[in-house]
């Protein structure tokens, strides 16, 4: 029996599989809970776990630093320690990822008809890939290719520096270091609560007139997703601006993954915002600011860049990780 885990700071995703004659895994119990509603996960891990069950190995990608194997998740009160989960469960084949090192492997096991191919120049190559993802917070990782496989490497570069590439963008930094005066991540921007940030930065500079139907703040309605589908659709001119804007910054900090890992091997897009967005991601904006890095405009420009449209991304790498 293999359990596996997709924890992050919105919903926990769990399933254990076992497999058949020939190797083929067959999915046993699947749940999704929402990680809020629980103090701890070890009290959602209780609440899956059929009584008398026999876990042989089991892998959790979660959505936090990985450190020691014991991880404080980022978005969430929660601290997770592979030694107590192996005493919990009962077997020494415990394993806990970075919850992007997970969606990085979930991506090799991908079909083709889940990727969407944002760069019509591109060209299969082998080498490294890079995964970025925008969801509740901006995940980044690496799979490091070594001439024969890859092998998955976790990173916090979500949690970097935001650079500026024009004048906008530098009356957007400047907005949001009013909010965050020590340290304004890209996290702040390409994530979910993103949208409202981008949404206000326009309202304060007078871009468009405010829209109606976008609630406060503090409103019991998703703000973002209001904003976000308003401007997917072109509805309203202020949130239209938000969305290009978001996914201008987007294809910005794909490029600068892209080089800082020389990714020519690829780079895939996962998270929940991106299929949601996904006609704003191909109308050339986000390849155009990917490419956008001078001199090395050639190199980004022959790189894939696909889009996942299947949210198991995740758990499939932590499904298939003691496979590799």
């Amino acid at each position: 029996m293999i359990l596996a885990g997709d924890i992050g700071g919105t919903k926990t995703v769990l399933a254990i599989l076992t497999a058949d004659a020939d190797g083929s895994l067959i999915s046993v119990q699947e749940q999704t809970y929402s990680s809020q509603l629980f103090p701890e996960f070890d009290d959602i891990l209780s609440a899956f776990l059929p009584e008398g069950v026999n876990i042989t190995s089991a892998c959790f990608g979660v959505a936090g630093p990985v450190v020691n194997q014991r991880c404080q998740t980022t978005n969430l009160p929660w601290l997770l320690d592979a030694a107590a989960l192996k005493i919990k469960l009962g077997t020494v084949n415990v394993k806990l990822l970075n919850d992007l090192e997970a969606m990085a492997l979930g991506m090799l096991h991908l079909p083709e008809h889940d990727l969407v191919e944002l760069n019509p120049n591109a060209e299969t190559q082998a080498g490294n890939i890079a995964v970025i993802a925008a969801g509740t917070g901006l995940g980044e990782a690496i799979l490091y290719w070594d001439g024969n496989q890859h092998h998955p490497m976790a990173t916090e570069g979500g949690h970097s520096d935001f650079a500026a590439q024009n004048a906008q963008q530098d009356q957007l930094l400047a907005y949001l270091r009013q909010s965050y005066p020590d340290h304004v991540s890209y996290e702040r921007i390409l994530s979910g609560i993103g949208f409202s940030h981008l949404y206000d930065f326009l309202c304060a500079q007078a871009f468009a007139p405010p829209c109606a139907d976008v609630p406060a703040n503090r409103s019991d309605i998703d703000r973002n997703a209001v904003i976000s589908t308003l401007g997917v659709a072109g509805e309203d001119p202020l949130c239209a601006e938000a969305v290009r804007l978001f996914v201008e910054l987007y294809g910005a900090e794909a490029g600068n993954l892209a080089l800082k890992s020389l990714a020519i091997g690829g780079i895939f897009i996962g998270g929940g915002i991106g299929p949601k967005i996904l006609p704003a991601l191909q109308d050339g904006n986000f390849i155009q600011a990917f490419k956008a890095k001078g001199r090395f405009h050639p190199l980004l420009d022959k790189i894939s860049v696909k889009l996942s449209l299947n949210p198991r991304t995740p758990l499939i790498g932590a499904i298939n990780y003691f496979g590799l």
